[in-house]
């Protein structure tokens, strides 16, 4: 293992843990933008494969492609040194939250920064979006699914479905038989999760202690897919009505803080852990809301070569892939209709479009300057 490559991935990591606003699919754009454009660390054919993977597995999906992409970089070392660098800066952002929310009974008004920063996030989906289009369409059939599942998306129909409805239709009309895809698409699935949760959910009792604590957020983080709405229907269920430790509204309070900062998501597990069991608490959560994320990515990554090579898993992953994108363009227009609110901030967009492709500008330097704009504006409109 080449020590020079751990440390690229150290530092990447923890650069983006710190910057990377907006969500899985904001995430995944930098990360492109990064490891593909600038450092040349895979192809735009791997990096969809490596996000195909992590869409066909629990967790959190940004995170589990931050571990794909050390463990490519960097091997074994670089799996643990991904992952873990992306989200410990979250972590400890959110835990300075979780204080003073504690501390004082309310959240910090951050509203002025994200302002100027969310239009920057959309501009760089939009360029990530685009970019990889050229790499996954390649036929009708592979657009035709992609704009298919982005109108589903739009109208309601749930991700994870069109994420596998999206692989099974290539792999039908490519002519393989379906029953055989489908077997063979279980394990990464079904089976790298099931036994995770099982084993989770036989520990989880009704007692309020740290122990209780860690195995409920192991549990969540074994079988989690989907958005963090998901994952607030998750906590709801055991936090709120099957323990009562937690009202609703501190519930939302802490899903906020997890959408508002940067990092992944499922950092507001931190903050749920720090009102329940203080520093030990946010400790705990955090690790077990995240420790099987890295245990999927060990388990599958292994496996990519093969699936590439034969025929009908193929046809699985690419037709996941182009799902995938569909339902990244679908985030980017949702996110986009909250984002862009007047014309400050289109303009921000769009200049933030055109400095990205056009100039190849760095994104960081581009969210660093959405935040101050955002924060000059606030302070001169009042």
């Amino acid at each position: 293992m080449d020590p020079g490559a751990l440390r690229e991935v150290v530092g990447l990591f923890l650069k983006l843990g710190c910057i990377a606003f907006g969500g899985p699919a904001a995430h995944v754009a930098l990360f492109r933008e990064e490891v593909v454009k600038r450092r040349r660390w895979v192809t735009d054919e791997r990096f969809l494969d490596l996000l195909g993977m992590t869409n066909l597995i629990p967790g959190p999906n940004s995170t589990e492609m931050a571990i794909h992409l050390g463990y490519t970089r960097a091997g074994w070392p670089g799996l643990v040194a991904g992952g873990a660098c992306f989200v410990v800066p979250a972590m400890l952002i959110v835990w300075a939250l979780a204080w003073a929310y504690v501390r004082y009974g309310a959240l910090p008004q951050v509203a002025w920064l994200l302002y100027g920063i969310k239009p920057v996030i959309i501009a760089v989906v939009v360029q990530a979006v685009w970019g990889l289009l050229r790499t996954a369409v390649t036929g009708p059939l592979l657009a035709a699914v992609g704009v298919a599942v982005l109108a589903l998306y739009l109208v309601g129909v749930n991700e994870i479905a069109l994420l596998f409805a999206g692989g099974l239709a290539v792999l039908i009309v490519r002519g393989v038989h379906a029953g055989r895809a489908v077997v063979g698409a279980v394990p990464v699935a079904a089976l790298l999760g099931g036994p995770a949760a099982a084993i989770a959910q036989s520990g989880v009792t009704a007692s309020a202690s740290l122990t209780t604590l860690f195995l409920t957020f192991l549990k969540i983080g074994s079988v989690l897919y989907g958005s963090g709405y998901v994952l607030l229907a998750f906590m709801r269920s055991d936090f709120v009505h099957r323990f009562g430790w937690l009202t609703d509204q501190q519930l939302l309070d802490a899903v906020a803080i997890g959408q508002f900062t940067p990092g992944p998501v499922l950092t507001t597990a931190t903050f749920v852990g720090y009102l329940i069991g203080g520093g030990p608490g946010a400790v705990l959560a955090t690790v077990a809301i995240f420790l099987p994320g890295f245990v999927f990515v060990a388990a599958s990554h292994p496996l990519l070569p093969r699936i590439r090579a034969s025929r009908w898993t193929a046809a699985i992953l690419d037709g996941v892939n182009v799902a995938a994108l569909g339902l990244m363009a679908g985030v980017a227009w949702e996110l986009g209709r909250a984002a862009i609110v007047d014309a400050v901030t289109a303009v921000l967009a769009v200049a933030a479009v055109i400095l990205l492709i056009r100039f190849k500008t760095s994104s960081v330097w581009l969210i660093l300057g959405g935040g101050a704009v955002g924060i000059a504006y606030r302070l001169v409109a009042g």
